[in-house]
């Protein structure tokens, strides 16, 4: 693989983000719901990872069907084809009535049952649909705990305010995605149910000791075995970090607790780096990059992909990123594409 195609498997992006790499999507865009000529020849300059598809490049059953086959092999390797399908309001299929898919109230009346069998028949429904439509990965469960009345972003998106049951309930989940040959990404790293802030729009902090979040925000992360993904918050931890960098850019969050004292050994991916915790501290290039170093395998949805794709690829030749480290997270995602049977041996 040339340096360029390297970097490329590091980033799942948007479809517009193809259409238009060098505009901010942050700022503005215009929808994508079918493969064009001018992504075609984007994908051949940029030639990412894996694609991400919201609600708004969902339009119908057989469109987005027909959508994924073009994008799986846009490239000259097979992409993640991504969505957010968790279940309750977050569900990009399930809340479009053009489908007709079994709907979820929320993962937190899921596991109000106590019965783990509930959210293992959520993610085989979940991940059955997905497949059919040619998907890949699911951005779920949502692993953090409701603990913050106060928080408005995760709310009823958990499956628990107490830690063990949102752990059980996550584990079972994330096996029946499994089932159906899905990949299921854990989120949010370190813990996005006990901020009162929404990181969409800004910075959001988990003000406990590393102790505290030992003893709950983590007991979910531990159940993340060798064949699941965590996704990265934009969550700052001042008082285990002393400082307010957010966890994706940490790489004592990414490196040394997640991976080395939680032991997690699969993908790790940002939170979307065009959400407001990051674009209103970081440029694109430098987000990027940070993330890489602190110890991210993929950089999910950049605001502006050719300033992102190029500031890696620079960091690359320059030595700010060495080899072993780029290599280390494309081993890893090829690995991935391999078990899941995205890539053939």
């Amino acid at each position: 693989m040339t340096p360029s195609e390297k970097v490329g498997q590091l980033f799942i992006v948007r479809p517009e983000a193809l259409a238009s790499p060098n505009s901010n999507l942050s700022t503005s865009y215009k929808s994508v719901s079918s493969m064009s000529d001018t992504m075609r020849a984007n994908f051949a300059k940029y030639p990412v990872g894996g694609v991400a598809l919201f609600a708004d490049n969902i339009l119908t059953p057989a469109q987005t069907a027909a959508f994924n086959r073009e994008l799986l092999n846009a490239c000259d390797i097979p992409l993640f084809i991504a969505v957010d399908e968790e279940g309750g309001r977050v569900a990009r299929l399930a809340n479009n009535s053009a489908f007709g898919l079994k709907k979820y109230e929320s993962a937190a009346s899921v596991g109000a049952s106590g019965d783990t069998s509930a959210a293992l028949e959520m993610g085989n429904t979940i991940g059955s649909y997905l497949r059919q439509y040619g998907f890949n990965m699911d951005f779920a469960p949502d692993a953090d705990v409701f603990t913050n009345p106060n928080n408005t972003v995760i709310g009823n998106r958990a499956f628990s305010s107490d830690a063990y049951t949102a752990a059980k309930m996550a584990a079972a989940m994330a096996k029946g995605l499994r089932n159906n040959n899905i990949i299921p990404v854990y989120k949010h790293f370190p813990g996005h149910g006990d901020t009162s802030e929404d990181s969409h729009t800004g910075a959001a902090y988990a003000n406990k000791t590393h102790d505290e979040m030992l003893a709950c925000e983590w007991l979910p992360f531990m159940e993340a075995g060798s064949l699941d993904g965590v996704m990265a918050g934009h969550i700052s931890a001042p008082q285990i970090t002393g400082s307010n960098v957010p966890a994706t850019m940490s790489r004592q969050m990414i490196t040394q607790i997640l991976r080395g004292e939680l032991g997690f050994d699969g993908l790790v991916i940002t939170d979307a780096l065009a959400m407001g915790a990051i674009t209103k501290v970081y440029d694109a290039r430098s987000a990027a990059v940070n993330a890489i170093l602190a110890g991210c395998d993929i950089l999910l949805l950049p605001d502006n992909l050719g300033a992102s794709f190029d500031g890696v690829l620079s960091a690359v030749n320059d030595g700010t990123i060495t080899e072993s480290r780029l290599d280390e997270s494309v081993m890893r995602i090829l690995i991935y594409k391999l078990k899941y049977g995205i890539i053939k041996a």
